[in-house]
């Protein structure tokens, strides 16, 4: 896997870093009360989503969405789809969604409809990435950890045809990782 990197874009340590400085803001934005539910969009966010709320020292329940938007070996969103949700009764309860990249916004234009259907207190938005292009910025995100350029990239839950979530970096990949696995 590390001979497919061409070079690592944001280090674990930056990773880190951010996420200690998000979890306590989102921790203070909820300083007044209300219950929180951390709903994770699957596969992708399932690793940041265990780091921050292991930095959150507070009240919490998780549910779950499954959406599916880079099918196979693609590297350009394909829409996105629902496959599967794992969400308790969340009336009146603040929900924070986590999603690992916003770059097409057709994830979370997906799913915060159908969270806000099920009468919550409110609905927040925390990316661990924003792509640079104009589809991701119509999208608001209340919480971002990093703001990137506009390319395909890989690790820490991101992954090509489902792999390379593993490495613990935010990573681009060589031509020919790609090409091997069309």
């Amino acid at each position: 896997m590390q001979a497919d990197i061409e070079r690592i874009l944001i280090s674990r340590q930056q990773i880190e870093h951010r996420i200690k400085e998000m979890a306590r803001q989102i921790v203070a934005d909820h300083s007044n009360g209300g219950e929180v539910t951390l709903v994770p969009i699957l596969t992708g966010a399932m690793i940041f989503c265990a780091d921050l709320m292991r930095q959150m020292p507070i009240e919490l329940q998780i549910g779950m969405m499954t959406v599916s938007s880079y099918p196979g070996a693609a590297t350009a969103t394909q829409g996105s789809q629902l496959v599967g949700q794992q969400v308790k009764n969340v009336t009146g309860r603040h929900i924070l969604l986590l999603d690992d990249i916003l770059d097409s916004g057709g994830t979370l234009k997906l799913v915060i409809p159908l969270l806000e259907r099920l009468k919550p207190a409110s609905v927040k938005v925390c990316v661990l990435l924003r792509k640079d292009r104009p589809s991701a910025r119509e999208v608001q995100a209340d919480y971002v950890g990093f703001d990137i350029p506009d390319e395909f990239v890989v690790g820490y839950g991101l992954d090509y045809d489902d792999y390379y979530r593993n490495l613990p970096d935010i990573v681009t990949l060589k031509r020919e990782a790609i090409e091997k696995r069309k």
